[in-house]
């Protein structure tokens, strides 16, 4: 089936070399898909106990901070000045 025939193409290749050519591009393909693959569901199988132990994982929960503020600020110093008078009732009724 694959005898010598001229070259057909305009780069000058022949049919069977680029039958070769287009199988040889189909082969690596399929390992390198193969590989990926296989490395996939290698890793898998590897760690699957960690897999699974990372997505069940439920964190302890931490105690929540209790904060206790101590506020201390100076008092003011009494006047030296006298008060002034109150209203008184006659002021507010007018």
């Amino acid at each position: 089936m694959l005898a010598y025939s001229e070259p057909s193409r305009a780069n000058g290749k022949t049919e069977s070399e680029l039958l070769m050519f287009a199988l040889v591009a189909a082969l690596v393909f399929i390992g390198s898909f193969l590989l990926a693959a296989g490395t996939i569901i290698g890793m898998f199988g590897l760690y699957h106990d960690k897999i699974v132990a990372a997505l069940t994982f439920e964190p302890i929960p931490r105690e929540v901070p209790v904060y206790r503020l101590r506020i201390s600020r100076r008092r003011a110093a009494p006047s030296k000045r006298p008060a002034a008078p109150a209203f008184t009732a006659s002021v507010l009724a007018a």
